[in-house]
């Protein structure tokens, strides 16, 4: 907490520095031009979020001094205070003794605002109350240290970090590569080398990454706003509260979800919480509760957005699938609760019997779930009627650099995210079992499709059928993968390891196999295809 503390501290001083070098050169333009408009909203505007800024970090001396001259430009921008000479003057010392306590604010021998300029300020403030020029004859001649000082943070543009990721993915590649050359060597010098290499790598690629690094709470505090106008619109009482606003994730994955995020809050609203009338008689508050949080789970962010309302009708749902041309009548029936709550995401699909402002127009949750499989992430939904609906939204760290798990099938090797990997499971064959053309298993309760991949990667994937009599051995080893509340088994001939991996984009003609998300390099120099589970995991569920 302490390091988060001295990370808040830092960002504020830098840009209090730029803060108060713009005062410094926008008085000197308003000394030139005193009616220039523009200017003095500048002004304003600017010592308003310093004065904000340093009250909420516990700077006082310094928040003091920014109201008393937020107040004095405010006088000026009404025309109530002249711009004179003695009132310039004032400003300026004023602004100088903003530099000054910004400065020293790591100073234990900071300097606290002097109470003559103080005094100044109160009295050209009150020479506007007293309607007199009187008081203006009281100002004291007061001199400030002139200091010329530069920030210890910049700003970098998120481009610049994106391209020197990219670099530390490439050197990661070429390090793994080095680390299994000097085991096969077996080389005292090359290993002590490469160990080196891969600290000193590990250490910038975290450092890299840390970089890029922005708190939730950039995207999360403007939700208060955004919730006050949509409940407003629907005629309905919303509570929202917001935790784990200080969680960090990838600069450019927030970015990504910020719409997806929107949408989910706009549907929540909408569609989830009730009016207050309709909530009394089912015998909840009037207001509707809506909860926005943030976690860390080791490399992965989760976000959930809850809500207290009416819920997801499952027998609606149901329907729909029907009505919509999904699945026949029959299938649905036999689809478990998290399965039907998946056919949300489809491309198309909408409960919405109403249009409002903010949603019901034919944008679904399809878009929302196509943003996250951009990122590599993942989202699911939880629902009880009358009780309130979960959505839950699992995003990686990073975009670059992400954990896999590494398997072989035949003489090739595969990465599977971790990000969509449930479990791993080792089955006896016996307990495969054949319905139509596809296997499946019962794991944990569940009815769990099998694919086996040795068969499924040496035919046209139309050609694919799971038939037990093609496996091999007694027991298989299988990976459960998640995705869209839905689960499938890949049935591999060996388990390797865990991994983080740089994937690459796949290049011509393969790149439109869509089993295939990707490509990376292993230490051994072995390429390996990154496996789509996204896209095996549409494909079978379909078709069983």
């Amino acid at each position: 907490m302490k390091a988060r503390e001295q990370e808040y501290k830092e960002i504020f001083i830098a840009e209090a520095l730029e803060y108060y070098d713009a005062l410094s050169r926008h008085i000197s333009d308003l000394e030139k031009n005193p009616q220039d408009e523009q200017v003095l909203a500048e002004i304003f505007r600017l010592l308003h979020n310093l004065k904000a800024n340093a009250k909420a970090i516990g700077y006082l001396n310094i928040s003091d001094v920014a109201h008393k001259l937020e107040t004095a430009f405010g006088l000026i921008r009404n025309k109530e205070l002249s711009f004179s000479d003695e009132v310039v003057t004032v400003l300026f010392d004023g602004i100088d003794m903003l530099g000054e306590l910004i400065g020293n604010v790591d100073n234990p021998n900071s300097p606290e605002p002097s109470p003559a300029l103080l005094r100044n300020l109160d009295i050209i403030v009150s020479s506007v109350s007293e309607n007199t020029g009187e008081e203006l004859s009281k100002v004291q001649k007061y001199y400030t240290s002139k200091n010329l000082s530069l920030s210890d943070l910049i700003y970098i543009q998120i481009k610049k970090l994106d391209h020197l990721l990219n670099l530390v993915g490439e050197l990661i590649i070429d390090r793994d590569r080095i680390l299994s050359i000097s085991k096969e060597l077996d080389h005292d010098d090359l290993k002590s080398v490469s160990s080196h290499l891969y600290r000193i790598t590990e250490e910038l690629q975290f450092s890299v990454m840390d970089a890029r690094l922005v708190n939730v709470g950039s995207l999360f505090n403007k939700f208060p706003r955004i919730v006050r106008d949509i409940a407003v619109a629907e005629k309905k009482e919303i509570n929202l509260e917001i935790i784990g606003q200080d969680i960090q994730i990838d600069r450019n994955i927030l970015q990504i979800i910020t719409d997806s995020l929107l949408h989910l809050m706009r549907n929540a609203i909408s569609h989830g919480i009730e009016k207050a009338d309709v909530r009394k008689k089912q015998k909840k508050s009037p207001q509707g509760n809506i909860i926005l949080s943030a976690q860390n789970d080791r490399d992965t962010v989760i976000l959930r957005l809850i809500d207290d309302g009416k819920g997801i009708d499952q027998s609606e749902v149901r329907k729909a699938i029907v009505n919509r041309g999904f699945l026949p009548a029959d299938a649905v029936e036999d689809l478990r609760d998290t399965e039907v709550l998946s056919y949300l995401f489809e491309p198309g699909f909408s409960l919405a019997k109403e249009v409002t402002e903010f949603s019901g127009r034919g944008v679904g949750l399809d878009v929302v779930k196509n943003a996250i499989d951009s990122i590599g992430g993942r989202i699911r939904v939880d629902s009880q009627k009358g009780i309130g609906t979960t959505f839950t939204m699992y995003l990686p760290t990073s975009i670059a650099v992400k954990g896999a798990l590494l398997c072989q099938v035949e003489e090739n090797y595969y990465a599977i995210p971790l990000m969509h990997t449930d479990s791993v499971v080792s089955l006896p064959s016996s307990e495969l079992h054949e319905i139509g053309d596809l296997l499946v298993a019962d794991i944990k309760g569940e009815t769990i499709t099998i694919v086996y991949l040795r068969e499924l990667f040496n035919v046209d994937l139309d050609q694919y059928s799971g038939r037990k009599s093609k496996l091999e051995g007694d027991v298989q080893n299988v990976i459960i993968v998640t995705y869209n509340n839905r689960k499938l088994g890949l049935i591999v001939d060996s388990l390797l390891r865990q991994q983080d991996i740089v994937i690459k984009a796949l290049s011509k003609p393969v790149n439109t196999i869509e089993i295939y998300a990707g490509v990376t390099l292993l230490g051994s120099g072995k390429v390996c295809l990154v496996l789509d589970v996204a896209a095996i995991t549409r494909y079978f569920i379909a078709r069983r």
